[in-house]
């Protein structure tokens, strides 16, 4: 039986339940005034993490910068109204670190954690990309750097008896059934041969040694997409990617019992072009 959240937000585990959400907000100002304020009010996560954000805290309005009930912390990108990361817990962290020791991209709003008892939760948004340019170039540095810290964050928090969750738009569909249109997009970035392998390192127990929890819980199905582009009728149509994920450490992935795509009833429901990625792990 899956309990309230309540007692996570008093301080403890009495209800032995954590629920994890993420999603890419595409612009954290834009989304607020198109129904993401209603959605924080209901949701039940008990963390909640943010992507693209593209704002610095104090161009927030209130009601997102420091919601009643919530701790925050904001990331900005140093590069104004570029990427940025956030993250929303119901009990206040025991510790926050902004960045993961990167001398290129700690300034680039791409990902915050925060270790909250016996957990750390992150939120991260990997560089998208583009073949052929800079941007892919840097997309290779960041993947490069991310995976030795990966790596690095497991073995501390094992020896520190704590399992690890980083949530986040990811930028990589891993195989053809996190994008509809797979066959099209093998030479495109989010779907590279070489980007895949790196995301099946990460994935591999004897490498980065971390599971995609939602794939774990839907081990047949195509998607679930989180994903959709707003051009033509790509979310009508269920033409998605599935680039947001919740990837953790294999303990924490074992006690996960529920993982969705809050997926909205309409397009002109959207918020974002992305949707939010819940898991309740029974802990």
């Amino acid at each position: 039986m899956l309990l309230s959240p309540g007692s996570f937000r008093s301080g403890g585990y009495r209800a032995r339940v954590l629920t994890v959400t993420s999603v890419n907000v595409n612009g954290l100002r834009a989304a607020a005034k198109k129904g993401f304020v209603e959605w924080l009010a209901q949701t039940s996560a008990d963390v909640l993490c943010l992507q693209e954000v593209r704002a610095e805290a104090q161009q927030l309005p209130e009601e997102v910068r420091a919601p009643e009930g919530w701790y925050v912390t904001h990331a900005p990108a140093a590069a104004k109204g570029r990427a940025g990361v956030s993250l929303y817990s119901r009990r206040e962290p025991d510790r926050v670190q902004v960045g993961f020791g990167s001398a290129e991209f700690d300034g680039s709003g791409r990902y915050i954690e925060a270790d909250l008892p016996g957990v750390t939760v992150a939120s991260l948004y990997l560089p998208s990309g583009e073949v052929g340019t800079d941007r892919q170039d840097e997309k290779i540095r960041f993947m490069d750097e991310f995976l030795a810290y990966l790596k690095d964050l497991r073995e501390r928090a094992a020896a520190d008896g704590r399992e690890v969750v980083v949530c986040g738009d990811w930028n990589i569909a891993h195989q053809p059934a996190d994008l509809k249109n797979w066959r099209a997009n093998q030479k495109n970035s989010g779907f590279l041969p070489e980007e895949r392998e790196w995301l099946g390192r990460v994935l591999d127990a004897g490498d980065g040694g971390y599971v995609d929890v939602v794939r774990a819980l839907h081990p047949e199905v195509e998607g679930p997409y989180s994903w959709w582009s707003y051009r033509g009728r790509a979310f009508d149509n269920d033409s998605g990617w599935r680039i947001d994920y919740q990837i953790s450490t294999a303990g924490l992935a074992a006690k996960a019992v529920k993982g969705y795509v809050e997926r909205a009833a309409t397009h002109a429901e959207r918020w974002s072009d992305h949707a939010p990625v819940t898991v309740v792990y029974d802990l």
